[in-house]
Order: structure tokens, then sequence, then C-alpha cells
């Protein structure tokens, strides 16, 4: 690929009207997990570094714009498919800062993909700057996505106020339904994400890291349907849909034993008949399957199917078994991600080490489209249990602010990176490329 290098310009600094400090954060994270006041007068780190600074204080300079945005997301939170006002929201401000913005985008009634050509010209590197805002059905941001769109939509604005100095494209891409339905998945398979040479998207935690170990992942909507009867006139004229979910729930617990112990099944009923009096015609149910490797989550597809056929055949009923959505393993990009712990290190953000535990997330299928980081920073002590109402209200304090502007300048520093260094972006391609997995 032909790259344009960038020649840092001299003499640049802190941008006028950058805020003070902001007050002191009580919450009990340590310093190194949420640094408090302005990013500007912290050195960045090398390469670039004055470039890096001019980012870091056009963030400094957004914080209340950026946080706005984030508090607006999360007192409106909005599930899966209707983030509405959330992605209204974001593309306003983007349009503010000179992005041309298609919303919807795709099929995708709260998607957005947003770009903005570098003054410096040339179709390459494209480089692909993620936000999420869907929140969790009946208890919010508990996984603290609004901070992921106010950190996304900061990096494109510190990347926007440069960007007659950038070769290439800025890419902006708002993805919907990352907790069901996995909407980067869907505007992957409508185009939205070709052409970028590198995606780049931050994480709340409850500890810092930037190699991820997500787990593939698919919904399941499992249906069983009988025949209606009196319950205690002549039940034997019925046919129990209630039964067959109750034996398949009862299968998933038993084949639990014999699976590793880092798979999961896991799964709710949401409909298990109308009235205690009648025999139940219809039963449904959503699990969910994960696992670490791509291979064995086929086989535990598989056998699922199975344990379904099984309660039906036992019950006389008929099953419909509905996989969607889905999330893939991620494709390690070690190039990107060391380019990531150097810029946070200059923050004094020490990197964990990937967590043992992890859930799933579609940002795992973006990584099999092009070189891909997903790194976390902590907004919550450690020990905070994700999709819970402490990790929902972490998501709106002042520690999650500073993560959040933090995150934002960090992203912008690591893809001003990809547009200042042809060989950092032949480096991740080469990763991408030479990586034993392969996609499933």
């Amino acid at each position: 690929m032909n790259h344009s290098t960038i020649e840092p310009q001299v003499g640049g600094g802190p941008a006028a009207g950058s805020q003070a400090p902001a007050s002191p954060d009580t919450s009990p994270i340590p310093a190194s997990a949420a640094p408090t006041g302005p990013l500007a007068p912290i050195a960045p780190a090398a390469p670039f570094a004055e470039a890096k600074a001019r980012l870091s204080a056009v963030v400094d300079e957004a914080r209340d714009e950026i946080l706005g945005l984030s508090h607006r997301i999360h007192a409106d939170p909005e599930p899966a498919f209707e983030e509405v006002n959330a992605a209204a929201d974001i593309a306003t401000v983007l349009r503010r800062h000179g992005f041309a913005v298609e919303h919807p985008a795709g099929s995708l009634a709260t998607a957005i993909r947003a770009t903005l050509p570098g003054g410096r010209g040339g179709a390459s590197p494209r480089i692909g700057i993620l936000a999420e805002y869907d929140a969790l059905p009946g208890l919010g941001h508990g996984c603290g996505h609004n901070t992921m769109a106010g950190s996304g939509v900061g990096a494109a604005i510190a990347l926007a106020a440069i960007a007659e100095e950038l070769p290439g494209e800025i890419v902006f891409l708002g993805t919907p339904a990352e907790e069901r339905g996995s909407g980067k998945a869907i505007m992957i398979a409508e185009g939205l994400f070709e052409g970028l040479d590198a995606a780049l998207l931050f994480h709340p935690c409850d500890r810092s890291h930037v190699a991820s170990q997500p787990l593939a992942s698919e919904d399941v909507e499992i249906v069983f349907r009988g025949l209606q009867a009196h319950a205690a006139a002549d039940p034997w004229r019925g046919k129990n849909a209630l039964d067959a979910m109750i034996l398949l729930f009862s299968s998933v617990g038993l084949w639990r034993q014999q699976l590793p112990t880092h798979a999961r099944v896991h799964g709710i009923i949401q409909e298990g008949g109308t009235a205690a009096n009648i025999i139940p015609d219809r039963t449904r149910a959503w699990f969910m399957l994960r696992s670490p490797d791509q291979a064995e989550y086929e086989s535990m597809k598989t056998r699922f199917r199975a344990l379904v056929e099984g309660a039906a055949l036992a019950t006389d009923t008929t099953a419909e078994v509905t996989f969607s959505g889905g999330a893939m393993t991620m494709h390690v990009n070690e190039s990107l991600e060391a380019r990531w712990v150097a810029n946070a290190a200059a923050y004094g953000i020490v990197d964990q080490g990937a967590d043992p535990s992890s859930g799933s997330t579609d940002m795992g299928n973006v990584s099999w489209v092009c070189p891909t980081i997903h790194p976390e920073l902590a907004i919550a002590p450690e020990g905070t249990p994700g999709h819970s109402i402490l990790f929902r209200d972490a998501a709106a304090t002042p520690a999650a602010d500073n993560t959040t502007v933090l995150a934002a300048a960090l992203v912008a520093q690591t893809a001003y990176e990809l547009f200042a260094d042809p060989e950092l972006v032949a480096a991740a391609w080469r990763d991408f490329r030479g990586d034993s997995g392969t996609p499933g």
C-alpha cells in the first residue's frame, strides 16, 4: 500500500483554552487506573510525541462536549437496535466537527458511518474509530457503553482538528446492538467496514489491559410447541411445552459437567405458559453459547441442537431453534497492542494482562476483517462485576469521566501513529495475515 509519512509540526503544544484541572477524584480507583486533571501537561510516548500532545490538548478542550454526550446517553439508556436518541446525538456532534455523516448507515436505523478525508490526500490509510451506545434491558448502562460513545467521539474530534495534516481518511463507525444482535456483524456484511486498515475501540472495565480473550457466542431462541388441555380434567390430552423446556434446562445442567471450564451455556425462560390450569402449548427461551475456541464452539452448537431435539422427542412436542447475531473470537494484533501499551504507559497506566474471565463482543468479528484492538481501561474498583447496578452507577462517576477522556486521547494517539507511519500499518497487516487462527 502507498502511504505518505506525516512530518511532525514544530512548536505545537497544549491548545489555548484547555480546561483547568478537574476536582480530585475520591473514588477508590488507583491513580494509575483513572488519572485526574487535564491530559495536555503529560508528555505522550514517542514517536510523534508533539502531535500526540496536540491531540491530547484538543481532547482536553472538548472535555465538556465529550462528557456531556456520555452522560446524556447514560441518563437515557436505549437497548439494542433502539438507540435512537444516542445515535442522533452522536451524528449531530460529528457533523459539527466536519464529518460527512451517513445516518442511518446500511439497514440499521441506529448505525452511523461518518468520514473525514485527510488534507494530505490519498486513499489510505483508512482508520476506523468505533463507538458503542446500546444499553442492557432493565439495567441501563451496566456495561458502560456511554463511555465508549464519549471516547470514540472524543477521538474523532481530536483527529478532525488535525485532519489537514493526515493522509487517507478518518472513518467513524457508530455500531448499535453489541449486547444482543451483533450490530457490527450486520454492518460488516453490508460493506460498511470495507477498506479499513485498522479499527480501534476502547471498552470500560474494572482493570486496565489491551489484550482480550472474548468468547465466540451467539443468541439462540428456542420455541417448543405442544397442545393445550385442562391441567386437571384431562391433562393426558395435552402435550406439555413447559415440560420440554424444563427437560432442556435439566439436560444443559448435566451437560455442563462435561464442558471445558472456559465454555459457557446460560439461558432464561421468556414464555412459560399462560395459566397453571392450562397445559402450556408454547414456551420460549433465550440461550447463549460461548467458547474461546471457534472449532469447539461449533461442536457445542451441534450438541445443543441435539439436546433440544431430545427434549422435544421425550415430551412429544416440536421445537424450533434459531441462532442469531454471533460474536467471534478475537484475532490478536500484537503490533497495535504494543503501541497502545506504550501510549497508555505515558499516562501511568500499567497493563495488567488479559482478563481470564471474559464475555463476548462483536468486536471479535471486526478483528477478522482488519487489524483491530479492543483495549480496556478501569472505571471502577477491581472486582466490580460487569452487567450490574454497581458497574452501571460507576459509568457516570468522575472516575469514569476521567477514563473516558483518557481513552479518547489514547485512541486518537494510536490512530495518529497509523496515519503517520506506513510501516506500522504494514506490520499490523502482517500480524493480521500471519496469525495461525482462521475465521469461523
